[in-house]
């Protein structure tokens, strides 16, 4: 199995559980891992046979930015799914940071697995 990987994708969003969280955007970070076979995508040197993470990234994006969400786990979820379902990914780890929810924390989220290896 091969990775194809996003780090560090910003994006902001609605997304928390108080009132004041929903009258603002916020940052959001998040890293895809995603099972490929870069094989035919090597030999051919085209576009069309690679996982394309640009796309991606743009589609994930799309999708938060015109979302709002209470958790981060709902988002996360549904991110694993559009990416699943849309790029044919078997196999995905999702991590999702939520920059400043806890003041004294670097980095708070959540991070998922979906589908098989």
């Amino acid at each position: 199995m091969d990775i194809v990987f996003v780090r560090g994708l910003r994006v902001d969003a609605v997304i928390g559980i108080y009132d004041w969280e929903r009258r603002i955007k916020q940052t959001v970070v998040l890293d895809l891992e995603m099972a490929t076979d870069v094989r035919k995508a090597a030999a051919t040197d085209d576009i069309k046979d690679a996982l394309d993470y640009k796309a991606v990234a743009k589609r994930v994006e799309i999708f938060i930015a015109e979302s709002e969400f209470q958790l981060v786990e709902t988002m996360a979820e549904h991110c694993a799914q559009i990416v699943r379902d849309e790029f044919s990914v078997p196999w995905l780890r999702l991590t999702l940071n939520k920059i400043g929810a806890v003041g004294s924390a670097n980095d708070v989220g959540v991070i998922i697995e979906r589908g098989s290896r």
